[in-house]
């Protein structure tokens, strides 16, 4: 598994995961909180646009790379 870092946003930015945004109801520009899932062929096997329960999606995610066989 590959981590990356993204200190210039322009991964995030083509990923859609940087830009304007609400908060406590104001447009700000900034992180949305989403994952992108990148199997080991290099293939995209699941864009989560939006990750409301943080606590909880690493289990969501790693369910679906064993149901899907994405490694």
């Amino acid at each position: 598994m590959v981590l990356l870092s993204d200190p210039d946003a322009s991964t995030m930015k083509a990923y859609h995961a940087f830009g304007e945004k609400l908060m406590y109801g104001k447009p700000v520009s900034g992180v949305i909180r989403s994952t992108v899932l990148i199997c080991a062929d290099g293939v995209i096997g699941k864009h989560w646009t939006k990750v409301s329960k943080a606590e909880q999606h690493p289990m969501e995610v790693l369910n679906y790379i064993k149901t899907f066989h994405c490694e």
